[in-house]
């Protein structure tokens, strides 16, 4: 099962006393912040939690696996996320020392 932005609002609505609307405006706010950074080339880091940030990848050679056809695809760029430390031993079922 994935976390969906409407179990986000239904999260934050449920546990911090915020009305639906606000909930919903908490995470669409949140979400528009993150994307407007990235979009520019910043990087996002969340204390405790992680960093996004965007790379750029050089165009290659790639192959279209219905024909076999070789193709060169075009550069471009990609988000990628790297958990903090913090996160990763939650995730491994390890405590902080």
């Amino acid at each position: 099962m994935s976390l969906t932005k409407a179990g986000l609002v239904n999260h934050l609505y449920t546990s911090k006393n915020l009305s639906k609307s606000e909930s919903v405006q908490a995470v669409e706010s949140l979400l528009k912040i993150i994307k407007d950074c990235l979009e520019s080339g910043e990087n996002v880091l969340i204390s405790g939690f992680g960093k996004f940030s965007v790379k750029d990848k050089r165009a290659r050679r790639g192959r279209n696996p219905h024909t076999g056809d070789d193709l060169i695809l075009a550069p471009r760029r990609v988000v990628t996320f790297r958990p903090s430390g913090v996160l990763r031993q939650k995730i491994n079922g390890k405590t902080a020392e």
